[in-house]
């Protein structure tokens, strides 16, 4: 019925049920009207009208649509050479940009991609003599209105436009108006076929417990005769948790859903047209338009939001006149929305009957075997499964994998470099090791005087530190840890023996100083330390027997407490014992 007045020029408003044939219904006309060199050379078209920017555009609301409709009309059209390209988002610009520069004839593509590549003057719609919009009414759910208005302000105002959807609210009608001249509205459907389901799709509607749900799907998968089969769910995580169940469980399952990244999208969708996964869990992105062949049974996981949503999931079966199953699972909450649903389609389950795992009526009507568990028997575990398909490498842009890759070097536009490397923790100093400094009876080893050098038996005995520099070297080293500025605290004991003449051994040990009392004061980050030197001189200038000098017991003056600053320099007390002999 469209064909005709498709092929003359006129804008049509195409309505028909899921799976009778909508695709080739636009697609056939629009391979007849371009023009190729086919053409030219039977002489039917001039050279002028030759052209490498696109004559026609389909707009499709999925990317997994937009493949389909390209598919179908690359094979539709091989025998004219008509160029038809696919332009959606989650691939790479590169490519598609490359197909453009040597001429197409045929657009399909998604809203965004299509305004992005138009945008940047990539895209030339001045060409265009034919517009289709495929499932228009589901680009008004998703919101692309204002795109495809722009898509359509951009086209030449001279055009043919073509409308198809299995559903047409009066939104699509309202915007048919707008933008078409005159359409013919065709309604297509068969004689017998007088409900708007199609009639070879039997229906199936229980009423079940959400913490069953998966058990009951387990055991309606191995029914009688089931050959692939499609589970539709109504969130993203629901899908992508039913699948991983039903992979534990045995079954060859792969998920399709908004989260993941278009290769996985098209790695699951390959493997499910390939008979290596039979289960497809999948949102409403895969509801509109895929036509995969032995599809046998749909299985809603979740009651729909409303009516077309239910038609367009249940036409997943039962296309081309093959028959099929369709099972929706309705929750207790989801009762009143679904006798909306049953009372818009005019459906006789109002009232669904309540439906476990174990209820012989389940078996019965979906010809399950009995016995049948939640299990898939290892022996029936035949399919290859979703690895067994490889992952097309798309060169997605603006994905999770790409943001990873620019965290891991791998990024584009240089946010990959790499960073500069970090010293290992054994290269690092030690903060320990700055901070400790050995002392030698109170006193730093580093900022002692060199001694001379004298026998062993010329050495003295070392003096032992007073009880109170020690105390003073240990706080003072703290102040030198609290500020780098500060003078540090040195105390230092300096014994000399200087010998002349021949005598026996000499041991001199330096006298015990007796400090003044200390006044308190405030100290600043300027002061100078003040440096208090004690010179204790033995000389023993004629033979004489050994002279020992030994400290005076030191009595610490009282010190009166005093307020410390972190710039506080520390100041220097020097001890020197000087021996001459």
């Amino acid at each position: 019925m469209t064909l005709p007045v498709a092929l003359t020029g006129h804008d049509v408003i195409g309505q028909a049920k899921t799976g009778t044939g909508k695709t080739l219904g636009f697609g056939l006309p629009l391979i007849e009207r371009v023009v190729v060199k086919a053409d030219v050379a039977a002489g039917r078209a001039t050279t002028e009208q030759l052209t490498d920017s696109p004559q026609a555009l389909i707009v499709v609301p999925t990317r997994e649509l937009c493949t389909q409709v390209t598919n179908d009309l690359q094979t539709a059209g091989k025998v004219r050479n008509v160029r038809v390209l696919a332009v959606y988002g989650g691939r790479a610009y590169e490519p598609q940009v490359e197909a453009l520069k040597k001429g197409v004839d045929i657009v399909v593509g998604t809203p965004g991609r299509l305004l992005d590549l138009a945008g940047q003057r990539k895209l030339d719609l001045s060409q265009v003599r034919a517009l289709v919009l495929d499932e228009a009414d589901e680009m008004l759910d998703l919101g692309f209105l204002p795109d495809v208005e722009k898509i359509i302000t951009m086209l030449p105002a001279k055009r043919q436009t073509l409308l198809f959807s299995a559903t047409m609210p009066g939104q699509v009608i309202s915007l048919a108006r707008r933008y078409m001249s005159q359409p013919t509205h065709i309604r297509a459907a068969a004689p017998d076929d007088t409900g708007t389901t199609v009639a070879n799709i039997e229906q199936h509607i229980f009423r079940a417990h959400s913490l069953d749900k998966v058990e009951m799907v387990s055991r309606i998968l191995q029914a009688d005769g089931r050959g692939l089969a499609m589970i539709f769910c109504r969130t993203k995580r629901t899908a992508a948790d039913v699948a991983d169940q039903l992979t534990k469980r045995g079954f060859a399952a792969g998920a399709v859903h908004g989260d993941l990244g278009q290769g996985a999208r098209e790695q699951a969708l390959r493997a499910f047209r390939n008979g290596k996964v039979d289960v497809l869990v999948c949102t409403d992105v895969a509801a509109r338009g895929i036509d995969v062949e032995g599809v046998t049974h749909v299985i809603n996981y979740q009651c729909t939001d409303d009516e077309k949503t239910y038609l367009h999931r249940i036409g997943r079966t039962g296309r081309a006149g093959a028959s099929g199953t369709a099972v929706t699972l309705v929750d207790w909450d989801d009762i009143p929305r679904w006798q909306l649903i049953n009372k818009a389609l005019d459906l006789p389950f109002n009232d669904p009957e309540e439906t476990y795992s174990t209820s012989p009526h389940l078996y019965e009507l979906l010809r399950i075997a009995p016995g049948t568990k939640g299990i898939l028997p290892r022996s029936e575990r035949t399919r290859a499964g979703l690895a067994a398909e490889e992952v097309e490498d798309l060169g997605e842009t603006g994905g999770r994998g790409q943001r990873a890759a620019g965290r891991n070097g791998g990024g584009r536009g240089g946010r990959g470099a790499a960073a500069p490397e970090t010293p290992a923790p054994a290269e690092r100093p030690s903060r320990r090791s700055r901070e400790r400094r050995r002392t030698r009876g109170g006193s730093s080893v580093a900022d002692a005087p060199a001694t001379p050098e004298v026998t062993t038996a010329e050495q003295p005995t070392a003096a032992p530190a007073a009880p109170g520099e020690g105390r003073s070297s240990r706080r003072r080293n703290r102040n030198r840890r609290n500020s780098a500025a500060a003078a540090p605290a040195v105390v230092e004991t300096v014994a000399e023996v200087v010998v002349e003449t021949a005598a026996p051994a000499v041991v001199a040990e330096p006298v015990a100083e007796t400090p003044a009392a200390r006044t308190p004061r405030k100290r600043t980050r300027k002061a100078a330390a003040p440096v208090v030197e004690t010179v204790a001189e033995v000389v023993v200038e004629t033979a004489a027997p050994a002279v020992v000098v030994e400290p005076v017991a030191e009595t610490p003056a009282a010190r009166t407490p005093r307020k410390r600053t972190r710039k506080a320099a520390a100041p220097v007390v020097e001890t020197v014992a000087e021996v001459v002999v």
